[in-house]
């Protein structure tokens, strides 16, 4: 699995880009299902180091998962929570 190094250091950074964002949480999806599961999405915030990773999971989830199912499906739910999570900023060094 490849990852970014990410931080929300003062150092130079550049911002994440949306597709970079997508490789990232589709990376985080274990179970290759190409859906994700709030777990799932929870570490991906983890990693990108949201400091309140369960709030941004819930938020996220308010975005995207559009059918109410609990799962984000890869397609339109997941360009629907890579766009609220690029409006976030996430950076990488």
């Amino acid at each position: 699995m490849f990852l970014f190094h990410t931080t929300k250091s003062k150092r130079a950074s550049v911002t994440l880009s949306e597709h970079q964002l997508r490789e990232i949480f589709m990376q985080f999806d274990e179970d290759h299902d190409n859906v994700l599961s709030k777990e799932e999405v929870r570490k991906a915030f983890t990693y990108l180091g949201s400091r309140i990773p369960e709030f941004r999971t819930l938020r996220g989830f308010n975005h995207a998962d559009a059918n109410g199912n609990g799962q984000i499906e890869f397609g339109d739910e997941l360009d629907k929570l890579v766009k609220y999570a690029f409006k976030l900023g996430y950076t990488v060094m």
